[in-house]
Order: C-alpha cells, then sequence, then structure tokens
C-alpha cells in the first residue's frame, strides 16, 4: 500500500480549479518530486495536502487514513511535515524554540530531545547557532532550520516545496544532499522544486504538473532523459 494516496484531487480559489483531479501516490521510502512551471499547482497541491487549504473533492490518504476533513496540525500529529515555500520560520524566535515548536504535537519527551541531538548532528551551524534569533540566520541556515523543523515532528513524510530557492550553487547542493540523507534515515520525501534537473537527480520519480494536471510521470531517471522534459524544464 502506498503511504500517500491521492485521488481525483480538485482545489479551487475562489472561481478559479486550481486542480483539476489530479491522482498520484508516493510509497514508503521513496523521495518523489513533482515538477511544472510557476502557476502548475504545485504549491497548492502541497498545501491541500496538509490541510492548509480545503479540497473541493477527491481523496487524500496518509497510510489508509483520508485527510480531507483533518484539520492541520492533526495532519502533523499523524506524519505529515511540510517546509513551506518562504521557509516560514518563527523570525522573532531563537533557533532552539523553533525546533522546539516543530515538537509541539509530541508527547513523547525523552525521544524528543534525541531528535534535538539528531538535528543538531545533521545540521551542525543550527547547534552552534542555537541561541541565535532565527530572523538573523542566512537564507542557507533558515532553510536548514525550516528542514530541522519538520523533522522534530518525527514525520512519515515531508513535503518540501522549493527548498532551494534563492540559495547560492553550493548551498542549493548540500540542501539536496541533505534530502537524499533525510530518506536515508528512513523518512519518505515529496519535492517541489524549480531546480528540475537536481529534483530528478536524486528522486525516484517524478509527476509533472501543467495547469493543474498531471501530463507525465515515471521514473526520475527516465524523465531526465525526456526530451520535451528538458526543453521545458531542464532549460536544454
Amino acid at each position: 500500500m502506498a503511504l500517500l494516496e491521492i485521488n481525483d484531487l480538485c482545489v479551487n480559489y475562489g472561481m478559479i480549479t486550481a486542480l483539476k483531479g489530479i491522482s498520484f501516490e508516493v510509497n514508503e521510502g521513496e523521495v518523489i518530486a513533482l515538477i511544472g512551471a510557476n502557476g502548475a499547482g504545485k504549491t497548492t497541491t502541497l498545501h491541500a495536502l496538509t490541510g492548509l487549504i480545503p479540497a473541493k473533492s477527491g481523496s487524500i490518504k496518509l497510510n489508509g487514513k483520508e485527510l480531507t476533513k483533518v484539520p492541520a496540525h492533526k495532519i502533523v500529529e499523524m506524519g505529515m511535515a511540510h517546509v513551506p515555500e518562504g521557509r516560514r520560520i518563527f523570525q522573532h524566535l531563537s533557533v532552539l524554540d523553533n525546533l522546539k515548536l516543530g515538537a509541539y504535537t509530541r508527547k513523547d519527551k525523552a525521544n524528543i530531545e534525541k531528535d534535538m541531538q539528531m538535528v543538531y548532528e545533521r545540521f551542525p551551524r543550527l547547534a552552534e547557532r542555537k541561541n541565535q534569533i532565527a530572523g538573523t540566520l542566512s537564507g542557507g541556515e533558515q532553510q536548514m532550520l525550516a528542514m530541522g523543523r519538520a523533522l522534530m515532528s518525527n514525520p512519515k513524510i515531508i513535503v518540501m516545496d522549493e527548498p532551494s530557492m534563492g540559495l547560492s550553487p553550493i548551498l542549493v547542493s548540500e540542501i539536496f544532499d541533505i534530502i537524499t540523507s533525510i530518506r536515508k534515515d528512513g523518512t519518505t520525501v515529496l519535492l517541489v522544486e524549480q531546480n528540475a534537473k537536481k529534483a530528478l537527480a536524486i528522486a525516484d520519480r517524478a509527476y509533472v504538473l501543467e495547469t493543474g494536471n498531471i501530463v507525465l510521470s515515471g521514473n526520475a531517471s527516465d524523465l531526465i532523459k525526456d526530451e520535451s522534459i528538458k526543453k521545458a524544464y531542464l532549460g536544454e
């Protein structure tokens, strides 16, 4: 059974249909890339999955449980964490407090401390700056904090929205290495990313969204060689 199953999902913004009945699935342990042009519906998809906007119709199932009527904070408890576009960290709080807030749905105090150490091991810069105000971190460090905060909820699956946006090429490579290591440690990843080349390089499978429809899907290693994909998304 797929960890995350989306069937015939429709989402409207007022009179505009942003998602026109999309279906896809994410299996446990995969990195899945969702690629497409600006305005294709990628962020809308993630917002619908994590309960930030309501689905008009269709089904979203996590571990076989329907999510379309579940409030966002409960979805976190059920095992799905969101690293939003633009990071959305708590700018005026310390790095440590941001990470603690990532674990706010958890009751297992002893394991929270263990996971905090795990986050510091994965992101040594966060450990060095744990008492620093988050808004004073560099863009790359803020992205690491957003990812660390999501990991603190101990998720089965993390959905990430444009994690490389606005970062220097060297930091982009670092962020993608981190995504690969998150997956190695057993967390499934659904990745929305403008940098289609990088996304396809680390993904198992990918889906291509165009104006609210999935128009193509397959193994990432095949799609990266596809001429239409190269032209549209890889700048070749």
